[in-house]
């Protein structure tokens, strides 16, 4: 998403000096909460910054009444970037529509779901209490409750009227010949840096050591079937589920309706990096076992090849994928520790995938039938 300076009215004045980050925040703070009088009519008594958010500022918002509100302050006032970020309001309100675990947005006094009026364009949400994320967390009951999430939201966005589901090869879900070649620019992009810092050393090897699987992988995908393509949430990722001890609470920022292999997103949350790291193979298998039979009760529209599939698209996904193993080379401000961290866990659960994936499909095989 492309950004633009915030509305000079709460963006400091340019200054010889160094900017002072303390200050930068509370005029943010001062920012929002006069947006929140001025579109939503709410007198905020506190606010605080979520740190999680890549696209936008998250705050948690408390009002004179107690009552807490989730508020998400984009950083760019471009027509197009926000008609992108209001098609996603719209998807997650559809799911909700349709009894899906969903955020709810409020709409402004004028009764739009973005506010522009403001110092700051905004959205505000019904705030999600007591959860955690599923990122790291999949383990026990967890495993059925985020596969009838899923298969609810897959249900309802079947009907979605941005397009009918379809049917599409599966081995199509991954282009092996352009990651080839993504990784072949990446190894020769590191050969030529003057030096390698840690995580680019590491990053270098973990890029040569995709690209020799990739012949190999290729055989694998040419035996996929024919999938259902569908409107999809578009970022499964764990920490876009929130769970309530042991039930989804929510499913959240979604993305604009597109289609996408419905057996990719199962897989995305199925195979969160941190949860096949967490647990024993053994314990593993079974819970995706138990999610996908979850899944199919909660959408009993899926067909067996979806569900059976999904852990080899999944894998596909991981494997042909450069990031982060682009990042340092590509956008090398983003590079930080949680980065780093992520990039190793990613790969490695990748790789501990691909090694299991006879056992797990046998065993989706056996309980499916």
């Amino acid at each position: 998403m492309s950004t633009a300076p915030r509305n000079p009215a709460i963006t400091p004045a340019p200054s010889s000096s160094p900017p002072d980050p303390a200050a930068e925040e509370e005029q943010i703070t001062a920012g929002l909460a006069a947006t929140l009088e001025l579109a939503y009519g709410l007198q905020p008594a506190g606010i605080k910054r979520i740190p999680e958010g890549t696209a936008t500022d998250n705050f948690a918002v408390t009002d004179q009444s107690g009552q807490r509100h989730f508020a998400k302050v984009y950083r760019t006032r471009e027509a197009q970037a926000l008609e992108l970020e209001l098609a996603s309001i719209e998807l997650s309100e559809y799911a909700a529509d349709g009894s899906v675990a969903t955020a709810r947005a409020t709409r402004s006094l004028d009764h739009t779901l973005i506010a522009t009026d403001g110092h700051m364009p905004m959205s505000l949400w019904s705030y999600v209490t007591h959860t955690e994320t599923a990122e790291g967390t999949l383990a026990g009951a967890r495993w059925a409750s985020a596969g009838t999430a899923m298969g609810r939201l897959h249900n309802r966005l079947a009907t979605h009227p941005a397009a009918p589901p379809s049917q599409a090869p599966g081995a199509a879900v991954c282009d092996v010949g352009a990651s080839r070649d993504r990784f072949d620019r990446l190894i020769h992009a590191y050969q030529h840096k003057p030096a390698l810092g840690e995580f680019e050393a590491w990053a270098l090897e973990a890029t040569r050591e995709r690209q020799s699987i990739m012949a190999d992988f290729e055989k694998t995908l040419a035996s996929l079937p024919q999938l259902t393509a569908q409107i999809l949430h578009g970022d499964t990722a764990g920490p876009n589920v929130l769970f309530n001890d042991t039930e989804v609470a929510a499913l959240v920022d979604f993305r604009p309706p597109a289609t996408g292999y419905l057996a990719w997103e199962i897989a995305r949350l199925g195979c969160d990096p941190k949860s096949v790291l967490d647990n024993s193979a053994t314990d593993w298998i079974a819970g995706y076992t138990e999610l996908t039979l979850a899944y199919r009760k909660a959408n009993p529209k899926a067909s067996a090849d979806d569900l059976l599939s999904s852990l080899r698209v999944g894998c596909a996904a991981m494997l042909c994928s450069a990031f982060p193993l682009s990042v340092p080379v590509e956008r090398p401000h983003l590079v930080d520790a949680a980065l780093e961290a992520y990039g190793r866990v990613r790969h490695e659960a990748a790789l501990t995938l691909l090694d299991r994936l006879p056992d797990m499909e046998e065993a989706l095989r056996e309980a499916l039938r």
